[in-house]
């Protein structure tokens, strides 16, 4: 499990559950396979269908702007995580947690600090997280061509900070 968004001033956060078999076929299929934030959106873009047709199965799930602002970004990303496994048609054996442990999930866990650099099911979580999230930037993007969505992807930038200081917060923008 991973999740992207989570420092961003406005838009979901996304998370992703990913299950691999850690044989040497799907190893071979994902090389290149990578921390979404060291890999640029073209390569992600590219990665993303290979990950879902290497994965035993996988899932996304996501918490609100509105979410955020009423539970916490802690709770709403704990939420995420929990809706992208809850999108598996099959429940995991065990977690790989980015970062620390799901409260919430009864399920066996380890929480992995750079676990996104470190576990190649980790390493995809954070790719298709990022691929689905950042679409939904793009979109936000059409409808608030002001903010510079497109460019930021809802991260706290100089140019967003100034957008909003000039134009002020939309229905996107975390509270």
């Amino acid at each position: 499990l991973d999740e992207v968004g989570r420092g961003a001033l406005a838009g979901p956060v996304v998370a992703a559950a990913v299950l691999l078999d850690p044989g040497e076929d799907t190893v071979e299929a994902l090389v290149g396979v990578d921390d979404s934030k060291r890999l640029d959106a073209a390569r992600r873009r590219e990665l993303a269908p290979r990950i879902r047709a290497a994965a035993l199965d996988w899932g996304l799930g996501q918490a609100s702007v509105d979410e955020i602002d009423a539970l916490g970004i802690g709770r709403a990303n704990e939420l995420a995580m929990l809706r992208a496994l809850a999108a598996l048609r099959r429940p995991p054996a065990q977690l790989l947690v980015d970062g620390y442990r799901l409260g919430l999930s009864s399920l066996p866990q380890r929480a992995i600090v750079g676990g996104d650099r470190l576990v190649l099911s980790i390493a995809a979580a954070s790719v298709l997280a990022k691929v689905y999230r950042d679409a939904l930037m793009l979109d936000l993007d059409g409808v608030h061509p002001r903010y510079g969505f497109a460019q930021h992807m809802g991260y706290g930038t100089a140019a967003h900070r100034e957008a909003l200081d000039d134009l002020g917060p939309t229905s996107a923008h975390r509270l």
